[in-house]
């Protein structure tokens, strides 16, 4: 019987199929209602030129974006007429290493290789370089004054027969770069050490200097009174160093202490490692990346063994030096529910490199999108008149930055005017990133 029902119910509505001339809608509700008015949002405007991102989802339309800006970038190339800066001067410069730069080079781009700048700071690339790099589809960067002072510094310590653009100033062994956040610091001193490689010297370069301070393991040794960070200690000096490294014969013979290794305890049966008359500094490096019990005294061995060598320039660069003068995320138990704070200056490896007082070249950067609170002005272990204030953008600088966008079509040309570029510098106060984030709102 069941079936029977449903096999009529069936036949019926095949018979009585609905068709959309069968339908008729009031006219009196054939506008929408008040209250339930259709709404139409309006489309997300376009920023950026040469795209059209319709019928896409956002991610789907931001990798059209870039795919269609490539094609455009690519063609561009052709046409060299667009390479021009502010009044009619190039936007690129001729000089082909960081030595050549001069005066007159300043307020242009350098191109670089992406693969030339991993074999040369193969420690790693500042964060604020790579998006540039991303952002403009061109691996390139903007040649400033204040970087050319931070260079003729240096090589006027290493040669003070040079005063070139030098007004009587005196070279400075150490410095500080302190400024406002996203003005470049990270960018320079890393452009110093691509410099300072290519002239030669043998560089010690830490990035991330705030590594140093946070994870890991870290021990107190009874031997030295300090915390040891094995992890931290094992970081690969041989990076770029390797063939500096193993010319330079070892000059301090002592034994090293041996620390709390990684995870392993102490190691049974020895507290020192012997180090041969024979040794080089890669050799002494190579102890402290094969044993995790011996890394954090080679570091400190490393650091005083670099302020003896004589046969070839060195420079130690560490950004986000101000890690350094703050406490670490590690802490000391005082009582079932207390804990004590360990300073960086309490750290071996930190407190082996932190300070400035001494002959040798040395320059931090002070990294302010790390912020670790505020320093006060006169830091310890650092000379009075170390710190230098780096500048953002000046308006001739910002000039060229904008025309750079424009040639790398961040900026729509139609929507380019002098009035729209100095809008967009003194809305971001010169700071780079807003810069590069703003520009393509240009209209």
């Amino acid at each position: 019987m069941l079936r029977s029902i449903l096999r009529a119910a069936v036949t019926a509505a095949k018979s009585h199929a609905t068709t959309t001339s069968d339908i008729r809608i009031p006219a009196e509700i054939s506008e929408p209602s008040r209250t339930f008015a259709t709404v139409t949002h309006p489309k997300k405007p376009n920023f950026r030129p040469d795209i059209k991102p319709e019928n896409v989802g956002a991610k789907g339309a931001e990798t059209l974006n870039k795919d269609v800006r490539a094609r455009a970038l690519k063609e561009d190339e052709k046409d060299k007429s667009l390479d021009i800066g502010p009044d009619g001067r190039p936007l690129f410069t001729s000089a082909t290493s960081i030595s050549q730069l001069t005066k007159k080079d300043t307020c242009t781009y350098m191109k670089f290789r992406r693969e030339e700048l991993e074999s040369v700071l193969p420690e790693g690339l500042p964060m604020g370089m790579l998006k540039e790099f991303g952002d403009s589809m061109r691996d390139a960067l903007l040649i400033r004054q204040s970087f050319l002072d931070l260079r003729d510094n240096f090589r006027r310590v290493v040669d003070p027969t040079l005063q070139t653009n030098a007004k009587g100033l005196k070279a400075r062994k150490q410095v500080v770069l302190d400024g406002p956040v996203s003005c470049g610091k990270s960018i320079a001193l890393a452009m110093l050490v691509h410099w300072a490689r290519d002239e030669g010297w043998l560089v010690l370069y830490v990035p991330k200097g705030r590594e140093w301070t946070h994870g890991g393991f870290f021990y107190k040794n009874p031997k030295t009174g300090l915390w040891d960070t094995p992890v931290q200690a094992a970081n690969d000096f041989l990076k770029y160093n390797k063939d500096h490294l193993q010319k330079l014969p070892c000059k301090n013979f002592e034994p090293i202490l041996l620390g709390e290794g990684a995870g392993v305890g102490w190691m049974k049966g020895a507290d020192v490692v012997q180090i041969p008359e024979d040794y080089t500094l890669l050799d002494l490096v190579q102890v402290g990346l094969n044993s995790t019990h011996a890394a954090v005294g080679v570091v400190v061995r490393l650091r005083e063994e670099l302020s003896l060598v004589k046969d070839v320039p060195v420079l130690i660069a560490v950004d986000q030096y101000n890690s350094w003068f703050t406490f670490s995320e590690y802490e000391e138990p005082l009582t079932v529910r207390s804990c004590r704070p360990i300073h960086a200056r309490e750290l071996a490896i930190v407190n082996a490199f932190r300070s400035m007082i001494h002959e040798n070249m040395m320059v931090g950067a002070l990294s302010h999108s790390t912020a670790v609170g505020k320093l006060r002005k006169d830091l310890p272990d650092v000379p009075a008149d170390a710190r230098v204030n780096f500048p953002r953008y000046s308006v001739d600088e910002a000039a060229a930055v904008c025309h750079y966008y424009l040639r790398q079509r961040l900026i729509q040309r139609e929507a380019f005017t002098e009035e729209s570029w100095k809008k967009i510098y003194y809305l971001s106060n010169g700071n780079g990133a807003e810069m590069r984030w703003l520009v393509p709102f240009m209209r």
